[in-house]
């Protein structure tokens, strides 16, 4: 007796992109930011916008540059093209980078664990740019990385003539574009062990050790603060991209153009108040869990594993009953080959009143090939004698 028996090989493909909805309050009704330039109140899980005034502004972003370094980096530990471990050696163009700075010698020796905390603690220029000829071979290699990173990122208002924030001319960025930047960043959770320190040692045990102290003095005195980084330039003036946490609540708050640090920290936790007083988030899915497990005609495999590349939460006002929000799950008919990057369904939530709140698209991680016919016998077909 002949039985026909369907083999199935899983894979995991991850929920990697996000439509960010509309924000929900607009300057016009409420100035948390009255003397910044422009802002952004944003929730790191959903990227929904709280707050904002002049978001798509195109400013110089001084120093809060070095977020798109530090997520290259991160990126690049990730994709294992870099550990922490590994020993840069320092070029003169790197050390010859004024502002702040760890005072790189040409020819040292610095670990990418060193020289991350020298950028995220310290703000320094020399270290960035060391980073990034590590990385990209030269300076102007990595920020043509860094601006195809942020051009993947839908980026629309930033443009990077270096990696570390000096004045030049035509760079530029906004603090909507920040935000979205900082909450990529973000995605690599172990970045805040770097910028949630408020003073570290370099070359602790050389003749010549090196205090930092982080120029984000809030990440000593607002609870839950972590990250992110500062920026000054005569131009563009005080600025500062932030992030805290409480409980699973996670908010960015980002300002361009302050007057000086005082308002500028004095601004930011006011925005910061403002969300942990008014709102809250329900988790839906954790990193990691299965949300739908799905076939794919000639695929190879022929059926995947969908699960949530990061935390996916609604924003809720406090007081709301979160049962009033459901989720739907939709998938395309699959047919192999998908490519990575390929949409392959979605995700919305919605409230009470049937409005979509959250849209998420739910694209493919990786290529999945056509199977090859002997393969499709293999997994399609098992003849088993009786």
């Amino acid at each position: 007796m002949l039985k026909r028996i369907s083999i199935s090989v899983f894979i995991s493909i991850f929920v990697l992109s996000l439509f960010v909805p509309r924000a929900i309050v607009h300057a016009a009704e409420l100035d948390l930011a009255p003397n910044a330039k422009s802002a952004v109140l944003m929730d790191a899980d959903t990227g929904t916008v709280i707050y904002e005034k002049n978001s798509h502004e195109k400013l110089p972003p001084a120093s809060i540059t070095k977020v798109m370094t530090m997520l290259l980096v991160m990126e690049a530990i990730e994709q294992k093209k870099l550990k922490m471990t590994d020993s840069v050696t320092v070029s003169e163009n790197a050390s010859s980078k004024g502002g702040s700075q760890i005072f790189l010698e040409p020819g040292e020796s610095m670990t990418v664990h060193d020289l991350l905390k020298g950028v995220a603690i310290g703000s320094a220029n020399d270290a960035s740019v060391a980073l990034a000829e590590h990385i990209g071979g030269t300076e102007e290699n990595f920020v043509a990385m860094m601006n195809k990173r942020a051009v993947a990122l839908g980026l629309k208002d930033t443009k990077f003539q270096n990696p570390n924030g000096l004045p030049v001319a035509d760079h530029y960025s906004s603090a909507y574009d920040i935000a979205l930047l900082s909450r990529e960043l973000l995605k690599h959770p172990e970045i805040t062990k770097y910028t949630s320190l408020y003073q570290d040692y370099l070359r602790q045990d050389s003749k010549k050790p090196f205090w930092l102290v982080n120029t984000n003095k809030l990440v000593r005195f607002y609870q839950g603060l972590d990250g992110l980084k500062t920026g000054f330039t005569t131009e563009a003036r005080f600025c500062l991209t932030a992030t805290a946490k409480r409980d699973n609540f996670r908010v960015i708050s980002v300002v361009l153009g302050e007057p000086d640090s005082k308002m500028r920290n004095q601004e930011i936790s006011k925005m910061l108040d403002y969300a942990f007083s008014q709102y809250t988030n329900y988790t839906f899915y954790k990193k990691g869990d299965l949300i739908a497990k799905v076939g794919v005609d000639k695929g190879n495999p022929e059926e995947i594993l969908i699960r949530a590349h990061h935390s996916m939460s609604i924003l809720m006002k406090k007081g709301e009953d979160p049962k009033q929000y459901k989720k739907v799950v939709q998938f395309k008919e699959l047919k192999a080959p998908i490519k990575q990057g390929e949409t392959i369904g979605t995700i919305d939530f919605t409230n009470k009143e049937g409005k979509v709140v959250t849209h998420l698209e739910i694209t493919s991680s990786r290529d999945i090939e056509e199977a090859s016919l002997w393969k499709s016998i293999q997994k399609v077909f098992t003849d088993v004698f009786k």
